[in-house]
């Protein structure tokens, strides 16, 4: 039973390591965001990062993704990877010399996001993107494991990306990682972690990877799995490698609401919001045999209600209401960790909210749901 410091409620779908409740952050931001704050300085620390994305007057900008990060002297970016050192900025990780990752091969078909379209689980788009009409068993993925990530999640299923980080190791050269594409890989997946603070070493693996292919007549689709918060310039890239290779770019549109998205997630969502959407109008039309963009968002008990999921989808169908939307069961770790898994009726409840608005809705994790 979790209790909010706030209003003082308690209830299993409230974490109180988190300290706040929903309602109290949708009426009572300034405090619940203070309170959070506190909660994820500590976290923070752990790793070594900054509590909150550094904003100093007479410092040096990073620009590498959309929170804009201006450090002072001696000061570390929000994502660990950048620092001012002497007036100047250094970066530890994540360009073309440097990614901070790390790898291995997935037998296709795999457990993607976009598992219920995709050219890898089920043969669309084939031949043009796939090798086989159906799920290309016998070839892999490239899965590439980013250690940084723009955003701080506290309910982040992926967290020990923090240790690499922390340690700037392992890494490789965007050349290195392209050598880790043979015959039998007919996809790489970026994600993390996030690849919004290392998009140029994943730009130029996937630009070195795909000339290889093209030349020997191989099929290789560029997907990402990504918080999307990425400069506007590189969210563009992305979607280009994914339009013109037959991959996917997902993105995980984790709240709808900036105080609550702020609370989980450290920042804001309007970048992310925004890059769906140049995303969208740009290119999703133009490829309706394997949409190019999809969209999920974790269902956590408790924080993300239908009214979260409501909005969003109302947001998806303004671009296209073709968009695939997939609603994800929740497993507690990291520092909420004290929520329960989502519940069948939690599940099924926001599945009918996004139906209303969109043609192609899934609930993956099912095997989760309470």
């Amino acid at each position: 039973m979790g209790k909010c410091s706030i209003c003082n409620a308690e209830s299993t779908l409230i974490s109180s390591s988190l300290g706040v409740c929903l309602r109290c952050i949708r009426e009572r931001p300034d405090e619940a965001l203070r309170i959070v704050g506190g909660v994820r300085r500590v976290s923070r620390e752990m790793f070594s990062l900054p509590p909150e994305v550094p904003r100093s007057l007479k410092g040096v900008g990073c620009g590498m993704c959309a929170n804009e990060c201006i450090l002072e002297p001696g000061e570390k970016g929000f994502c660990g990877l950048t620092c001012n050192e002497d007036g100047r900025l250094k970066r530890l990780g994540g360009t073309p010399e440097k990614g901070i990752l790390e790898w291995y091969y997935d037998p296709l078909p795999t457990n993607c996001v976009a598992w219920w379209f995709c050219p890898g689980c089920t043969g669309a788009g084939y031949p043009k993107y796939a090798y086989k009409p159906t799920a290309e068993t016998g070839y892999m993925n490239l899965a590439v494991f980013y250690g940084a990530c723009s955003l701080d999640c506290l309910f982040c299923q992926n967290w020990h990306y923090r240790h690499l980080s922390q340690s700037l190791k392992p890494y490789m050269s965007s050349e290195e990682l392209a050598d880790k594409v043979n015959p039998r890989v007919s996809c790489i997946c970026f994600f993390g972690g996030d690849p919004s603070v290392q998009m140029p070493h994943a730009i130029r693996t996937s630009e070195i990877a795909l000339e290889r292919a093209e030349s020997e007549g191989r099929i290789l689709r560029i997907c990402w799995e990504t918080n999307g918060n990425m400069r506007r310039e590189f969210a563009i890239k992305a979607a280009d490698l994914s339009f013109k290779s037959g991959g996917v770019v997902k993105f995980d549109l984790k709240a709808w609401d900036e105080n609550i998205y702020r609370a989980l997630c450290g920042t804001s969502n309007r970048p992310a919001f925004e890059n769906f959407r140049a995303i969208g109008e740009k290119y999703f039309s133009s490829r309706p045999e394997v949409p190019v963009l999809t969209a999920s968002t974790l269902l956590i008990p408790g924080y993300i209600d239908s009214m979260e999921i409501e909005n969003i989808a109302k947001f998806i169908a303004e671009i296209d209401p073709r968009i695939p939307y997939t609603l994800l069961a929740f497993y507690p770790q990291y520092i909420m960790c004290d929520l329960p898994t989502t519940s069948r009726r939690h599940a099924y409840e926001c599945y009918e909210t996004a139906k209303k608005y969109l043609k192609n809705v899934r609930i993956g994790n099912i095997h989760l749901l309470s």
